[in-house]
């Protein structure tokens, strides 16, 4: 990660303050069913998205990809020392132009499939993750805060991690408001 990657990453998270993440399970009660339906999934939201937008066609925008400091919360879930350099890329997932979801991944780099992610472009993780046969998805944890790397605003977000053989990932979704709005989905 160069200098200037990384002084943009500190101000964006001092900008937001850390990300504060609740277990499903506490956030439920305050969550609409519409959204628990969202939130809650366990399978593939590349493929949720892209049915419920039809027949817009659905696009990933690869907003970065490096090399980098897990922030404190992400090497806390993926149980890491704060600070250690991991993979790491934010995109929008839109449908037609509009984004309805930014993610944030971030992976440690041992047992990284280099290869395989290296390549992804603009096509989702999730499109590669769901096609391993022994993949495991940890609990879902939730937030009321932003994404902190992109300005679109949104009423939940949700993060799991997800492990493959020797590789683990954590997969961080911000629900946008245009997707809520697209969707006709409450505000929570």
């Amino acid at each position: 990660m160069d200098r200037e990657s990384a002084v943009s990453d500190s101000r964006s998270h001092a900008k937001h303050g850390p990300v504060r993440w609740l277990p499903l399970a506490a956030i439920r009660p305050a969550m609409s069913p519409a959204w628990r339906r969202w939130v809650g999934s366990r399978d593939s939201l590349t493929l949720r998205l892209t049915e419920a937008g039809r027949p817009r066609p659905f696009r990933v925008h690869l907003i970065d990809q490096r090399t980098g400091a897990l922030r404190r919360d992400e090497a806390q879930a993926l149980g890491l020392p704060t600070g250690r350099q991991a993979w790491q890329r934010e995109v929008a997932l839109c449908l037609g132009e509009t984004p309805w979801v930014v993610a944030r991944s971030v992976a440690p780099l041992e047992g990284l499939p280099a290869h395989d992610l290296a390549h992804l472009g603009e096509r989702s993780l999730g499109s590669w993750l769901f096609r391993q046969p022994d993949l495991e998805r940890g609990e879902i944890e939730v937030t009321r805060d932003p994404a902190g790397f992109h300005e679109a605003h949104g009423p939940w977000g949700r993060r799991s991690v997800f492990h493959h053989g020797g590789f683990r990932v954590l997969v961080q979704e911000w629900f946008l408001d245009a997707m809520a709005d697209d969707l006709g989905l409450p505000s929570r």
